[in-house]
């Protein structure tokens, strides 16, 4: 397939462009966002107003890119990454030369954690022919808000960039780590992990704004840098720890993230919340650990660090059990096309 790819050209969303040209479709990638008016007070003004005002801009800026390039060019699909930007005019406009028009968000644009910012996409819904989204309760809202039609899938980790990698001894002596959490701050993770903390467990933190945290004098010492954007260097990081948490985001209502495929996907051992998805994903003390509140989760990274044999043991379980799982981008992305043109 010819397909138009609308999203951003770094971290996940580049990962699924990259699926989809392994999968062997030809992928023309424009990044939308490069045309929301420059300036901190305007990037600003549009992340509060939902892309209202930044949707005609948008649509000006991405046509003419595809001018371009020798257009109006036809495609058999445009795929939309997320699309916050995207209004129901440059929607409707794509129609006219790609035969379907899909989104995919796997953030939560229906609650409430991100107060204005999807109001564009929450007008938009209507106008795709699939939307994919990775929450069963996302399924009844994007309906509710006149979604035609709305495929659910899990949050996908990638065939490449999770894959494990070999490991010098360089690699092994700067990303080494006991308990190692790699994520952004947010309200409910400083308490967590400070409780770890005092708790005992030897922990390790990658990401930004954790200097925001009201914790952050018991958490600086554990803090060893910012968001980790290598893909190479992100997977090395989570290789090399003994155990790697996957952490929620409460705001989102999440019940699974990328992380949990990620971390099993690079061998690493998955210590994350006790949920039903996690609980249909991995086998709870045989292919994961899971646990429901900080003092179990210490507990249990404190028991795992003493038993070198149990923690490979798991390890190896989890990564046999996502490989099976499949929940991969190539597999999901496949499901989400099939999807669309199946109504044809």
């Amino acid at each position: 397939m010819r397909i138009l790819y609308l999203g951003a050209k770094h971290g996940t969303a580049l990962q699924r462009a990259a699926a989809l040209v392994r999968l062997g479709h030809e992928v023309t990638h424009v990044k939308p966002d490069v045309y929301i008016p420059e300036g901190r007070l305007s990037r600003r003004f549009h992340r509060e107003t939902g892309g209202l005002f930044s949707q005609g801009a948008v649509a000006k800026g991405v046509l003419s890119e595809l001018r371009s390039y020798g257009g109006p060019q036809t495609f058999d699909a445009a795929w939309i990454d997320g699309g916050q930007c995207i209004g129901p005019a440059l929607i409707q406009t794509l129609k006219g030369f790609c035969r379907k028009v899909i989104n995919y968000n796997h953030d939560d644009p229906f609650g409430g954690r991100d107060r204005y910012y999807w109001s564009l996409y929450l007008r938009s819904i209507p106008h795709y022919d699939v939307v994919g989204v990775v929450r069963p309760v996302n399924v009844d809202e994007a309906r509710a808000k006149g979604a035609k039609d709305v495929v659910l899938v899990k949050m996908a980790g990638d065939e490449v960039a999770h894959r494990p990698r070999s490991l010098s001894p360089a690699d092994i002596a700067k990303w080494s780590s006991e308990v190692l959490f790699i994520g952004t701050w947010m309200p409910e993770r400083g308490p967590f992990l400070s409780a770890l903390v005092s708790r005992g467990v030897p922990l390790t933190i990658y990401g930004s704004n954790w200097q925001k945290a009201p914790e952050w004098t018991t958490l600086e010492s554990a803090w060893k840098g910012s968001e980790i954007a290598n893909s190479d260097d992100y997977a090395r990081a989570l290789q090399c720890s003994k155990i790697a948490l996957g952490l929620l985001s409460k705001g989102n209502r999440d019940m699974h993230t990328t992380r949990s495929t990620e971390i099993p996907a690079v061998g690493a051992l998955l210590c994350a919340e006790r949920t039903l998805e996690h609980e249909e994903m991995y086998e709870d003390g045989v292919e994961a650990v899971f646990w429901s509140d900080v003092a179990e989760c210490a507990d249990v990274c404190n028991k795992l660090l003493a038993n070198d044999d149990l923690r490979a043991a798991i390890s190896a379980r989890g990564h046999a059990r996502v490989m099976k799982n499949a929940t991969f981008n190539e597999p999901t992305m496949t499901l989400i096309l099939d999807r669309a043109f199946s109504a044809t």
